[in-house]
């Protein structure tokens, strides 16, 4: 904690990105005669190799300004001594122990943290640095444009299995205010480097169930569990349950096996980021999503119509049979 009170204001962000913005303009500016320089130097041959050296360090230097630099996120200790401190605080309470402290609006034991890793910090698991700046953005999922706190209230229903909380609700406000304070000197509408999850490109060979298995068994068991329950620790989920009752359902993203893929890829095993190879992780995911688990809050009652409407992708297993089981009857 600190005793500085003082919280980012809009202001703050338009100077910064004003800064920024004068920045490029410079960059920008200077590349015509960084273009200029160097032509010359190369169109002599008698330009002494000074010249050059010189040309070619004031383009990399220009380029430098253009390219973004990693975002710096905030000490978990620096968060303010305020009342704006104490909902950051609580947005981040939320966060870690999520069934405990989001009382009847969580339907599982997963908290925020399980899925963004290091308190929604780490770079390509999704941090809320990365995500905060990107919102309001229209979504293809809801087929509108949604708010952050909109996009909050879907993990509630989706990824935690549970209810969403009414727009304005102190949860809500707690675990915008979090992500707030973690992105506030990031720039606005912008995908900064580590945002979200790093793409994977195709497997070079389709997954199977069978693969799968077998990455299970030897990276992903022992802390998952055999049988995809995860683990906990005085009550509290530290390994998320992958498949069940316990785990996410079919309306969340991470059912999808390229998003699955993507995130396992970046930071599992645990402790062991991008231990995997590509298709590993493939095959992995693949196998994690071939198991039931809670039904889609969308379901229509009719498994092939609601696969048609919502799942209509070859990264969706709902609607679709595995080993003889239909999958998307729910738990």
């Amino acid at each position: 904690m600190t005793t500085d009170s003082s919280v980012h204001t809009t202001a703050d962000r338009q100077h910064a990105s004003g800064t920024l913005g004068a920045a490029l303009a410079v960059a920008f500016c200077a590349i015509p005669l960084v273009a200029a320089i160097g032509g010359i130097a190369y169109s002599l041959p008698d330009t002494p190799k000074a010249q050059r050296a010189a040309a070619e360090k004031a383009a990399q230097a220009a380029q430098a300004v253009l390219q973004p630099a990693a975002y710096s996120v905030p000490d978990a200790r620096a968060i303010p001594d305020s009342k704006m401190g104490e909902w950051i605080q609580r947005g981040e309470a939320i966060f870690l122990r999520t069934p405990e402290n989001a009382k009847g609006f969580s339907g599982n034991s997963l908290n925020c943290v399980n899925c963004h890793l290091d308190a929604g910090r780490l770079k390509n698991a999704a941090p809320m640095w990365g995500a905060y700046p990107l919102y309001p953005a229209y979504r293809k999922k809801t087929d509108h444009v949604d708010t952050f706190a909109e996009r909050v209230r879907g993990c509630f229903m989706y990824s935690m299995n549970g209810k969403a909380p009414d727009d304005g609700h102190d949860i809500l406000v707690a675990v915008e205010a979090y992500a707030y304070w973690m992105a506030q000197k990031a720039p606005l509408g912008e995908k900064l480097p580590g945002a979200g999850f790093q793409k994977l490109s195709q497997a070079e060979v389709a997954p199977t169930f069978e693969a799968g298995q077998k990455v299970y068994a030897a990276k992903c068991a022992l802390c998952h569990g055999d049988s995809g329950q995860g683990q906990k620790k005085d009550g509290v989920t530290v390994f998320p349950a992958l498949w069940g009752k316990d785990s996410y359902n079919w309306g969340a993203g991470m059912h999808e096996i390229d998003k699955a893929a993507s995130f396992i890829k970046s930071n599992m095993p645990y402790g062991l980021h991008n231990d995997l190879s590509d298709q590993e992780a493939w095959e992995v995911a693949t196998f994690i999503n071939s198991f039931e688990r809670p039904q889609d809050p969308r379901f229509n009652g009719d498994i092939a119509r609601t696969r048609e409407v919502f799942h209509n992708s070859p990264n969706s297993l709902y609607g679709v049979e595995v080993n003889g089981k239909l999958l998307g009857k729910g738990i």
